[in-house]
């Protein structure tokens, strides 16, 4: 009797597996698939696009400069990325995620992965499975490689004037009153502006995409009511610039049901909490605004490469206790007070508060901050690079005296010099402490910091300079 019980059982689990797993061949067979379309465009060129056209946005955007934000969204950005199936991955992508400082709920991503997130996308959600329905939407436009795939049906394009288009097409609002216009930024439109084919499919697969990362894909469709309930009369640029294929909230629910997410992430503390933080902070604008006052970006302004070029002022604040944090590229990341700029030069940045920074007889300089740049490092030890490196600061200034030797320092995480010069200000003939870090980077090119504050100022600068240096960390894999 016991064998026979055993028998029964054994034939009722092999049954009930069976069905178990006709029912998910079931579940998986009505899922939607994709298909990328046509492409004419190699992957590369994608890669190069998109690299040029984030580098400008950058420049004329007003990028939010917060850590714990940027930390936020690129967290829920690198969880979508590591859930894109792997039939649309490409290896070569580089997915980056930035919050752009503006009140407009809209996002964009450009093709080969770099993504930007409107401030106001951000307030405007309800639900942290929202923002990453916006995200990884937008993800499925770089995967399938969209952007591209739709030029392909149109003229070949001459790459090298398409990211200033793309980013006028960004920054100018509406894209079809743009492409009305018959202007060049009608082809930067190309890249932003999808037919609604392309859209249902990026709803498809973006709806993958979350429930890979463990999100809800019933939040997407949330999503689209919660913007356009929030967008006033105007309507949400984001939706103007992807148009609805019909159905989106009936075809997206009903994809959902087809993607089983046990306990999806809906809402989490880090949510609430990044929420309460834009709304400590000063009110956002709008990208119209923004447009309207010319100060997309510090280097924009006035048609020069600093702003307020040559006005530089004796009564300059103090470092701010509240640290902001900046990425330059793929190289380091650095967290400066928040009432310094940033002044982007050639390999090089400097980060000083107003009144610090401007020209004199055509030269850029500043009386109080640092600078972070890279240079060739032809040489091949720390020493023999930094020897080279001051030579030709001295030679430069005649002013500058070295006060110390080589100290032994540390730049995240590898061996450095910090060596401290006393200078007088080519502004007001005043003294100045100047002290230069300098470390090898793993390609061998040699890095550096300038730290500059006048000699009666230093005793106030130096905790900050300090932690300055603290903060970087460099990427050089």
């Amino acid at each position: 009797m016991a064998h026979r019980t055993h028998c029964h059982a054994s034939k009722f689990s092999v049954g009930l597996a069976v069905v178990v797993a006709l029912a998910m061949a079931t579940v998986a067979l009505a899922q939607t698939k994709i298909t990328a379309p046509k492409n004419n465009y190699s992957v590369a060129q994608d890669v190069e696009l998109g690299r040029q056209a984030a580098a400008e946005a950058e420049r004329q955007m007003p990028i939010l400069r917060d850590e714990e934000v940027a930390s936020y969204v690129e967290r829920i950005g690198r969880s979508l990325v590591e859930a894109i199936p792997p039939e649309f991955e490409n290896r070569e992508f580089r997915y980056s995620f930035k919050v752009v400082n503006a009140r407009d709920i809209n996002a964009f991503a450009l093709p080969g992965g770099p993504t930007f997130v409107n401030r106001g996308m951000i307030e405007a959600a309800r639900t942290e499975g929202e923002i990453a329905g916006v995200v990884a939407h937008e993800l499925s436009h770089v995967a399938l490689r969209h952007g591209t795939a739709q030029a392909t049906k149109g003229e070949k394009l001459q790459f090298g004037a398409i990211a200033g288009a793309i980013v006028g097409s960004i920054i100018g609002g509406n894209v079809g009153s743009i492409v009305a216009q018959g202007s060049q930024f009608g082809l930067g439109a190309v890249f932003l502006r999808f037919s609604r084919d392309y859209e249902k499919q990026a709803d498809i697969l973006g709806s993958h995409i979350m429930a890979g990362a463990g999100y809800d894909p019933h939040d997407m469709a949330n999503m689209f009511q919660t913007i356009e309930r929030q967008s006033g009369s105007s309507g949400p640029q984001w939706l103007s610039d992807h148009p609805n294929p019909g159905n989106r909230y009936a075809y997206i629910s009903k994809e959902a049901r087809y993607l089983d997410i046990e306990n999806p992430i809906r809402n989490t503390r880090d949510f609430d909490g990044i929420q309460a933080r834009l709304r400590g902070m000063a009110p956002a604008r709008s990208t119209e605004e923004i447009m309207r006052s010319g100060q997309r970006s510090p280097q924009d302004r006035r048609g020069g490469r600093y702003p307020q070029a040559g006005r530089i002022d004796k009564r300059v604040e103090y470092p701010s206790s509240r640290y902001q944090t900046y990425t330059e590229g793929n190289l380091f990341r650095v967290s400066v007070p928040e009432n310094w700029r940033e002044l982007p030069g050639n390999n090089s940045v400097t980060f000083a508060p107003e009144g610090a920074y401007g020209q004199m007889e055509g030269q850029d300089i500043f009386t109080h901050g640092v600078e972070i740049g890279e240079t060739r490092n032809e040489t091949h030890t720390l020493k023999e690079a930094t020897d080279e490196f001051i030579n030709a600061l001295t030679q430069g200034n005649r002013n500058l005296r070295r006060e110390s030797g080589y100290d032994r320092s540390s730049i995240a995480g590898r061996s450095a010099f910090a060596t401290t010069f006393s200078n007088l200000s080519e502004v007001d003939g005043q003294s100045e402490i100047v002290t230069v870090y300098t470390t090898l980077l793993r390609n061998g090119n040699f890095f550096y910091i300038i730290a500059v504050a006048p000699e009666d100022e230093y005793g106030a600068y130096r905790r900050t300079f300090d932690k300055v240096v603290r903060s970087i960390r460099i990427s050089d894999y």
